[in-house]
C-alpha cells in the first residue's frame, strides 16, 4: 500500500491539495498552466478489482493491475461470435502471453509474475481461496455471489474491492495507519451513507447491507479493521467507495485500433483498414452494446480529491492499458483553477 500520511504529500510543483469547506471537503488546485491534452499527473491506484459479472461473462484481465490476457484477435472473435475474424498486423497485439503466470495455490492468473508478487504482498495472501476449485461454501464465495445477485450489470463497484481493502490493512505493517489513511477519503453523514448505499443496491438495500456485512464478517474478521465490520462501519466503507471509485477499463482490441492507427500506410490500405474496423464496432456493438472493455473498480488517492463539474477541465484516462490512471487535461487550466472532472457518463452530461 501508497504511504501517504497527510494531504502534502499528494503535492506536487503541477497542483496542491486545498480544503475548500465542509460541504466539498478538498479540492485539486492547479500550480502551474496546464495546455488542453497535458497530463496533470498520473498514478497507481491503491486498490483495485475488476467487476464480478464482468469476470464472470469471460473478461481476461490481470487479477491485479486489470491488463487484458486475451489477445485482440481472440478478444473480437469472443465478442462477435465470429471465430474466423482474422486480424492484420498481428505484431500491435499488445498481449504477451509469454510473461502470463498464475497463483499456485488458487490458480488466479496475473500478466506478469511482478504483479503476483505485489498482489500476494497487498491483499492476495489473505484472500487467496487455496484451492484451484470453485467451492460454494467458501465465505469469500458466498459473499461474491450474494453480490452478484444483488447487484447486475451495469456494475459500478465490487464488494470484493471492500474484501481488498480490508486484507491490504491487514497485511500491512502498521495496520492502524493504513485504516487511517482509507478513512480520509469520505466523511459522510448517515443520510449520506444510507442514499449511497441505497443507489448501490436498490429497494432493498438496509437487509442487502446486512446479509454482504455478515458475510463480510465470515470472511474476513480480525481486530485491525472490526471498526469496518460492524454495521454502521460497513455502511461507511459502502459509501467510501460509492462516493470515490472510480472505474477501469482496459481492451486488447482497442489497444490495437490504436496502435495500427499510427502505421505509416499507403492511402488505399489506410481506407481499407478504416472500413475493416468500422465494421467491426458495427459487429460489436450489436452483439454486446457498450460492454467491450475489461471492466472494474479502484481508488486514488489523487483522483478521489477532484471535485464534480458537469463543464469538467479534466478527464480521468487509462493510456497504458492497466490500472494506471493518467489526469489529462480537456482545455487550458490557469494558476489557481480547481481541477474538475465529470463523476458522470457522457449520456448524462
Amino acid at each position: 500500500m501508497a504511504e501517504i500520511r497527510d494531504d502534502s504529500a499528494l503535492d506536487s510543483p503541477a497542483f496542491e491539495v486545498r480544503f475548500i469547506g465542509e460541504s466539498k471537503g478538498k479540492g485539486l488546485f492547479a500550480v502551474k498552466p496546464f495546455k488542453a491534452g497535458d497530463v496533470i499527473f498520473e498514478e497507481r491506484p491503491l486498490v483495485c478489482c475488476q467487476f464480478a459479472w464482468n469476470a464472470a461473462y469471460g473478461y481476461l484481465a490481470c487479477d491485479f493491475c486489470m491488463r487484458p490476457l486475451e489477445g485482440a484477435e481472440e478478444n473480437v472473435r469472443r465478442l462477435t461470435g465470429k471465430k474466423d475474424i482474422v486480424l492484420p498486423y498481428p505484431h500491435c497485439c499488445p498481449t504477451n502471453r509469454n510473461s502470463h503466470t498464475q497463483c499456485p495455490s488458487c490458480g488466479v492468473w496475473y500478466c506478469s509474475s511482478t504483479c503476483q508478487e505485489q498482489a500476494w504482498n497487498q491483499y492476495h495472501r489473505t484472500l487467496c481461496l487455496q484451492s484451484h476449485s470453485h467451492h460454494p461454501n467458501h465465505p469469500l464465495e458466498q459473499l461474491n455471489g450474494a453480490w452478484k445477485h444483488m447487484h447486475y450489470p451495469p456494475e459500478t463497484t465490487s464488494v470484493m474491492l471492500l474484501a481488498r481493502m480490508i486484507a491490504t490493512v491487514q497485511q500491512a505493517e502498521d495496520p492502524a495507519n493504513a485504516l487511517h489513511f482509507f478513512m480520509q477519503f469520505c466523511h459522510r453523514t448517515v443520510n449520506e451513507e444510507q442514499e449511497i448505499a441505497h443507489k448501490l443496491l436498490g429497494e432493498q438495500f438496509k437487509g442487502q447491507m446486512q446479509v454482504l456485512q455478515e458475510l463480510m464478517v465470515k470472511a474476513l474478521y480480525s481486530d485491525s479493521v472490526q471498526q469496518w465490520l460492524s454495521p454502521d462501519g460497513f455502511q461507511s466503507l459502502m459509501a467510501l467507495v460509492g462516493t470515490n471509485g472510480q472505474g477501469v477499463g482496459t481492451s486488447p482490441f482497442s489497444e490495437w485500433v490504436k496502435k495500427v492507427s499510427e502505421l505509416e500506410l499507403a492511402a488505399d490500405e489506410k481506407q481499407q483498414l478504416d472500413s475493416f474496423i468500422d465494421k467491426l464496432y458495427e459487429d460489436l456493438n450489436e452483439e454486446v452494446g457498450t460492454f467491450l472493455n475489461n471492466e472494474g473498480s479502484a481508488l486514488y488517492a489523487l483522483q478521489s480529491v477532484c471535485n464534480h463539474s458537469c463543464d469538467p477541465n479534466a478527464t480521468p484516462t487509462f493510456p497504458h492499458s492497466n490500472f494506471q490512471l493518467a489526469m489529462c487535461a480537456v482545455r487550458d487550466i490557469a494558476p489557481g483553477d480547481e481541477i474538475l472532472i465529470s463523476y458522470l457518463d457522457e449520456c448524462a452530461l
